[in-house]
């Protein structure tokens, strides 16, 4: 390993061992969420070297945080709805890299909402808000997991299995999920409304017809 390589890596893991306890101990918001819903063992993210120092993530990129924000406790995210992904990410390269997109497990939800590109330049701790998990499959209580892959400009796909929490303790401070706005079923039992205007125009009297019978 070169001299500069030795000390990005070196800047990298200092960077990692410093970020994940203050995202541990915050008290609410994104930074709230590192306690325990994820490990990088838990989420199948492959391994960058080998040894003690060895950091989680792939291609340069790790992930020191990774969920999906599930229903508030006992009740549950509707199937079709979505639920939104919370990431942490960090780019140990020297060169600027994007997260581009996220692609789902089709039995789980059909499609992840990017609203753009999500820049990660190196050595800087780069989030997600506003990322969602659209058309979930099943309900989602908290418990579950959803594999995603996300797709990288330069660091290529790298997949891994994010659990869904609930939206309790630590985590209740957090946005609530979007609700799923079902489809109203079609009345039954009343008319059109064009043919209830139809009635009307056909038994109504026209104002200044001749009476019938009239002499």
């Amino acid at each position: 390993m070169t001299s500069s390589r030795r000390r990005r890596a070196i800047a990298v893991a200092a960077l990692l061992a410093a970020a994940i306890p203050a995202l541990a101990a915050c008290g609410a918001g994104f930074d709230a969420n590192t306690n325990a819903p994820y490990a990088p063992n838990e989420a199948g993210v492959l391994y960058d070297g080998d040894g003690p120092g060895k950091a989680y993530g792939k291609n340069g990129v790790m992930i020191p945080q990774a969920f999906i924000l599930g229903p508030d406790s006992g009740q549950e995210l509707a199937a079709g709805g979505s639920a939104p992904l919370y990431l942490t990410l960090l780019n140990s390269t020297g060169t600027a890299d994007q997260l581009t997109s996220i692609v789902p497990e089709e039995q789980k939800a059909t499609s992840a909402s990017v609203q753009s590109p999500i820049d990660l330049q190196p050595g800087v701790l780069a989030k997600t808000p506003g990322v969602t998990i659209d058309g979930l499959k099943t309900a989602l209580r908290g418990g579950e997991s959803i594999k995603l892959t996300l797709l990288f400009k330069n660091a290529g796909d790298i997949s891994l299995t994010v659990p869904v929490v609930a939206r309790s303790r630590e985590f209740a401070t957090l946005p609530p999920a979007p609700t799923a706005t079902p489809t109203a079923p079609l009345a039954t039992g009343s008319p059109a409304p064009s043919d209830a205007a139809t009635s009307e125009t056909t038994e109504a009297t026209p104002t200044g017809a001749p009476a019938e019978n009239a002499g």
